[in-house]
């Protein structure tokens, strides 16, 4: 429970902090602000989505449903997050540039990704066969995650993007925020995380809690 309450006060926190204190970026200005949650809800949506291939190849390997449950409440959770990093770069895009969306390479790699895991769950509720719809689950969630750090890190690297390009480090890898700043962006980082982590697990216990009473009912 300690840990619950700790991150509630590490979170809110983070919050206040990330909007009184100076902007991450002088140039952006104001908006810039939104990276301590925008970025950290990409960088969940990518370990999200590892974690569904994982469970998905520990499916393959021990036939075991529990398993099948996990990768999908990730992929779920992934797939949330993903929605959330595409909303707040819009918003970031509309108050920089002026619309909410302009098939920048980012902005168009996150919306395939979308599409990707969209399918995912398309393909979980045309199966019905609880074994067959896990391994056809597991198998594109496998190659479905191929595509996460090529869309994610490659392609927006590929072509000339609207984004910025520097917003955590630059060209020689090297810290473009000041302490403070980084304080608090690493921070949400982590907080971020063990919220996912948090979810993750609640919805992994709602799933054997439904198993259980189908289990009872049957």
């Amino acid at each position: 429970m300690w840990w619950k309450i700790l991150l509630f006060v590490g979170m809110s926190a983070m919050i206040v902090l990330s909007f009184t204190t100076l902007a991450p970026q002088k140039q952006i200005g104001e908006s810039s602000r939104i990276f301590y949650y925008h970025i950290p809800q990409a960088w969940i949506c990518v370990i999200a989505f590892a974690m569904s291939m994982v469970f998905s190849i520990r499916y393959l390997m021990t036939k075991k449903i529990k398993e099948d449950d996990k990768a999908s409440e990730a992929a779920r959770l992934g797939f949330i997050f993903c929605l959330l990093a595409t909303i707040t770069g819009s918003i970031f895009a509309k108050v920089t540039w002026g619309s909410f969306w302009n098939w920048d390479p980012r902005e168009t790699s996150i919306f395939v990704l979308l599409l990707i895991y969209g399918a995912y769950f398309s393909l979980r509720g045309a199966v019905e066969v609880e074994e067959k719809r896990a391994a056809l689950s597991a198998v594109y969630s496998i190659f479905a995650f191929v595509t996460v750090p090529f869309l994610i890190f490659v392609v927006p690297r590929l072509v000339p993007s609207l984004h910025p390009a520097d917003s955590v480090v630059d060209q020689n890898l090297k810290f473009t925020m000041g302490p403070t700043i980084r304080m608090i962006f690493f921070s949400s980082l982590a907080l971020f995380t063990a919220l996912f982590l948090w979810m993750f697990d609640i919805g992994r216990r709602m799933h054997r809690v439904r198993r259980r009473l189908a289990e009872s009912e049957a």
